[in-house]
Order: structure tokens, then sequence, then C-alpha cells
């Protein structure tokens, strides 16, 4: 994904399905979906007990992570910078107006630092290369062999493989740990597994990006539209599978009293459509200091709402996570219910010095309404 600038045009973002993932580590700085954290500060990696979901105290997964260096008067510390957002696997963790299982980091580092060279990486690669010779988090502490983050936990027996909960060494052993353990144990050239052996993590993929284009003259207002072509547009929006009704259908006299009788929320969701129709894919709207492309008319984040920074600054609005992630997720073993409408990420309108550490920054979650 090519670096999004701060001015105010909007990057989309969009799954890459035929990314080598091998280019998706920390060494290439990348924006990607699911898989384990390609951390970007590779020391200081925040502890488990700070990733965890405010509901359930359960570990969460990488959703996404977004490069997104800014430019900064008189500063040299946000040359690389990377935006993170954990989510909480557990379904029942998913409700209606709360954002407790969805935590966001923000890691910056000057084009002189402790990990990287100055020098843009080489993204050839060749087919048996060792990829252990680029800069990665496990040459600084232990991971967790399933997640990627921090392994404060080892296993008892063998002694080399890191976890970051019980939850995640239970699961690894169910998965075939017991059987290799006692093999790792006894070969000291063995460090424990390097790739998960249990299906936890979001799926992952490559998040690439290009500008918004907007049609001359196409505007989000709808006011001119005559009763008959809200009618034929919400009879669109209404096959759905999202929107639709506990049977699924919609009566010819039912539609017609929503078309006439069009709420607030209605004209706002059309806006929505409207706007993406262009590119239904994104799976990523990016504009700091800009808007959100709200999805209802409620719960909005209001100005007083959005906490400002650790530092003491206001936060501005850098991105968004569209529902069409979705459809990419690796959710079988999830459930249907891990769900919003859009996901809003607010950071530090200063980009704060943090030198090599993690600081946690906001997402608001907008849901469709649940009326819908």
């Amino acid at each position: 994904m090519a670096a999004p600038t701060s001015n105010s045009s909007i990057k989309l973002g969009f799954v890459e399905e035929d990314t080598d993932l091998r280019l998706l580590s920390s060494h290439f700085f990348p924006s990607k979906v699911g898989g384990k954290p390609s951390w970007l500060c590779l020391d200081n990696i925040p502890s488990p007990e700070n990733l965890q979901c405010s509901k359930c105290n359960g570990p969460t997964l990488l959703l996404v992570q977004v490069y997104a260096p800014v430019e900064i008067e008189n500063r040299d510390d946000t040359f690389h910078r990377t935006v993170f957002i954990f989510a909480c696997p557990n379904a029942t963790c998913c409700t209606y107006g709360y954002n407790g299982n969805f935590r966001v980091l923000r890691s910056q580092l000057p084009v002189k630092n402790d990990f990287y060279s100055k020098d843009p990486p080489n993204e050839s690669i060749g087919d048996n290369e060792d990829m252990d010779k680029y800069p990665h988090a496990g040459k600084f502490q232990t991971l967790c062999v399933v997640c990627g983050v921090k392994g404060t936990k080892k296993c008892s027996q063998c002694k080399k493989t890191y976890y970051c909960s019980k939850s995640h060494q239970v699961a690894d052993w169910k998965a075939g740990h017991k059987k290799v353990c006692p093999e790792i144990r006894d070969d000291d050239t063995k460090k424990g597994a390097q790739q998960p052996s249990c299906n936890l993590l979001f799926k992952e993929f490559e998040l690439v990006t290009e500008d918004e284009e907007l049609k001359k003259g196409d505007s989000s207002s709808d006011n001119s539209r005559s009763e008959e072509e809200r009618l034929a547009e919400y009879q669109q929006l209404m096959q759905s599978q999202r929107l639709q009704g506990p049977e699924g259908k919609f009566t010819e006299e039912e539609l017609e009293t929503t078309a006439v009788h069009e709420t607030e929320d209605d004209q706002q969701f059309l806006k929505f459509k409207k706007r993406i129709e262009p590119e239904p894919d994104q799976v990523l709207r990016y504009c700091r200091g800009g808007e959100p492309l709200w999805i209802s008319a409620y719960h909005k984040a209001s100005a007083e709402e959005i906490p400002n920074c650790s530092c003491g600054a206001g936060r501005v609005f850098e991105f968004q996570v569209m529902p069409q992630l979705l459809n990419y997720l690796n959710l079988d073993r999830l459930g249907n219910s891990l769900d919003w409408g859009t996901l809003c990420v607010y950071t530090c309108k200063d980009s704060c010095a943090i030198g090599n550490k993690y600081t946690e920054e906001f997402l608001w979650k907008q849901d469709f309404q649940s009326e819908r």
C-alpha cells in the first residue's frame, strides 16, 4: 500500500489477494489485513494485558494495520508510521454501540532508527530466501506463536514455545503442539514452532490504495429524486443481505410506505451507498483530518465524544474500515455476529513523539441501525 498523505484527498483501500505474503513482513512497511502483526517498532511491543478485549478480557487479533507516514514541520519521527487495529474474535463481545472489543495502537519512527536501514527495502525476494535475515520483532523479544504479540508465557514442557495467554496455549496444544513438544524439547537447535498450528487469525491480505475519483457533478445530496426513484433505490437497498427483515421479504406496500416516509437514517444510508457505488469493493477510506463517511444518521461521533490523546492534544479522524472487509475475513470459527457498519479511527492531531514505544489511539464503531 502506497503511503497515504495527510492532505484532504481521500485514498481508498482494497484487498489484494495475490500478494506474496512474505512482502507483508515488518521490513517492507506493509499495510495489510489479518495475519500476525508486522510490528513497526520492533522493541517494547505492548504487553498482552494492553491488548485485551475490554468485555471478555481475552486476547485480540490483528484486524488491520495501515502504514501512514505524516509530514510534520521540524520533526522527522513520523517518517515511518503505522496504525494497528486489533479486534476480539469472540462474537458475543461484538454488541450494538460498543467499541471495547477493539484496540488501536500507533507506532512511529524517524528515518534513522534502531531497526531499519534508511534505504528503501528491495522487494525482490528469491524463492528460497531466508526471511529471518530481515528485521523483525522476534529478534528483540519472545512472541506468541499463535498470534504474534508479545509472548509472556511459555510451554512448561519444551520451554521454547511462547504464548500471550492461556487460551492461545490451550488452542495450540490441541492443534498439534502436544505432538511436537517432546521433539522441540529434546532438540537444542529448535526454538519452537515458527508458524501457528491453530487457525485463529483473521485471513491475511495486502491493502493497496488508489485515489477516490468522483464524477463531475457527483453530489452526496439526493433531494432531487422522485418518489418512483426513491422506491426503486430503496427496493435495491432492501435486497442487501445485511438489511433484510426476519422473513427476508418486504411487500410492495411496505416498501412504498418506507420510501414515502423516508427517514433521516435512510437518507444517510443512501448517501453512503451512492458515494461508494463507483468502487463497491473498497474496504478502507483514508483522509487524515477529514470527515468519516457515516453509514447511519445515528450514533455519529461528536467532537466531545472523541477523547484527547494521552499527551493532551486533541484527536483527528484518520481513516475508516468499511463493512465490505467482513466479506474477506475468515469468520468460519468466529461466528457471523462479528459485525460493524464502519470503524472510524481517530489519532493524535500532533502525532506526538513516543520514541520506541506504542501508544493507544481511539476507535469509534458505528453500527447499522438495529431496526433495519
